[in-house]
């Protein structure tokens, strides 16, 4: 056998899996299903391959691995459902090949039901095979955070739901290679609800918090300074941070496109959220008239346009719609970013600075976007003529915050 292991879908949730596997010491084989951007550096890449990491030339070799993990990407599609186009393309490649007692796993973000009526049918047809009979057939949701330092595949207890007790108690073997613990749901529907409600939560709560920042700033009140003293409550709270809008792979849910059924909250968190670029591009206009200036004709310099601080990963970053409303407004928008670079709006360029300092001394407004840690934001206040801090990083009374 090539590989006790296939992880199918190399983006930003197989990728990390893969990584994972071969630190401890697991033979994988990785087969993409698309051209998905991963969140791996070119050094963490190296490593992998070194440690015995190998891309399958051919859909045959999927046929011979123990455990294979599908791991495609579910975007938005056009209905506001996740599209489980490739989740169903990489079901169809790897029954094309299966064996008896290999053990299935969906890691890809899916409405509750999805394993078992969507999946299953595809690779017990494609198979000839019957899950929990002659395969074992088992979710366990992605808990990837990428850049965390602080929690890894290793420590992160791992969810698992299977279709049998058996398939459970499989994956869960395969599992427990990888991490300190794993947590074994009831089945298949409560594991797939288990992501539903993780990702959900984040996105309502940074709707509150992002809510509480435009009522804050009518009010006059300092939301950083509430945040920073409610969190010190050892119960009943959890704090989030607001900022200039959600992005991320975890698309939020409210099932409407697959069920018919919405969760009012999700809902309402989505519409909040996606108003957020805007309002920035609001309190950026409103800054430039307040220090008499115009948008039309501003510098307006954005640091950091990527959609979590340290990483190249831009999927649904919300500096790209803020971009675009102030060249609709006008102003002439450069960027800088560590770890970008070159970035396009609008299927143009956008000019990107070379030196920080002095492209901040130049622009009539910079707005951080991003805390990537090598800003200096403390020298970055100085040199800025104008500097609106969408993520309360910088020193206090130096900059306008969110």
């Amino acid at each position: 056998m090539p590989a006790d292991l296939a992880v199918i879908g190399l983006g930003p949730f197989g990728l990390p899996l893969a990584q994972a596997a071969v630190a401890a010491g697991i033979p994988t084989l990785g087969y993409r299903t698309g051209p998905e951007p991963g969140s791996l550096s070119p050094a963490e890449l190296r490593r992998m391959f070194s440690g015995g990491f190998k891309h399958a030339t051919t859909p045959a070799e999927l046929g011979r691995v123990r455990t294979a993990v599908i791991c495609a990407p579910t975007p938005r599609g056009a209905d506001g459902g996740l599209d489980l186009g490739q989740v169903e393309a990489a079901a169809h490649t790897l029954a094309a090949h299966m064996r008896p007692h290999t053990t299935v796993i969906l890691e890809s973000p899916v409405p509750p039901g999805t394993t078992e009526e969507f999946l299953r049918p595809v690779l017990e047809q494609g198979s000839g095979l019957r899950a929990g009979r002659d395969f074992h057939l088992a979710y366990s949701p992605s808990r990837v955070d990428p850049g965390n330092r602080d929690f890894t595949p290793a420590n992160t207890p791992k969810v698992i739901g299977g279709l049998t007790p058996a398939c459970t108690e499989s994956a869960a073997a395969f599992y427990g290679r990888l991490t300190d613990k794993v947590v074994r749901a009831r089945g298949l529907r409560e594991a797939e609800t288990v992501q539903l409600l993780e990702t959900n939560f984040r996105h309502v709560n940074i709707a509150l918090v992002n809510e509480m920042a435009v009522l804050c700033h009518g009010l006059g009140v300092d939301l950083w300074d509430v945040i920073r003293c409610a969190e010190t409550k050892p119960f009943g709270f959890e704090a989030f941070r607001p900022g200039p809008g959600v992005g991320g792979h975890a698309v939020p849910q409210d099932l409407t496109g697959h069920t018919g059924r919405t969760l009012r909250m999700v809902e309402l968190a989505q519409q909040v959220n996606s108003q957020m670029p805007r309002y920035v591009v609001r309190r950026a206009a409103t800054l430039l008239n307040e220090h008499g200036k115009s948008a039309r004709g501003a510098r307006v310099l954005l640091l950091g346009v990527t959609y979590k601080p340290d990483l190249a990963d831009q999927q649904g970053t919300p500096a790209r719609e803020i971009a675009v409303r102030l060249m609709e407004l006008g102003a002439a928008v450069s960027y800088h970013d560590p770890h970008v670079p070159s970035w396009n709006v609008l299927d143009r360029p956008v000019p990107r600075a070379d030196s920080l300092y002095e492209a901040a001394a130049d622009a009539d407004l910079t707005i951080l976007l991003q805390q990537h840690r090598t800003y200096d934001l403390q020298g970055l206040s100085v040199k800025a003529q104008l500097l609106l801090d969408t993520r309360g990083a910088a020193p206090t009374g130096v900059a306008h915050r969110l």
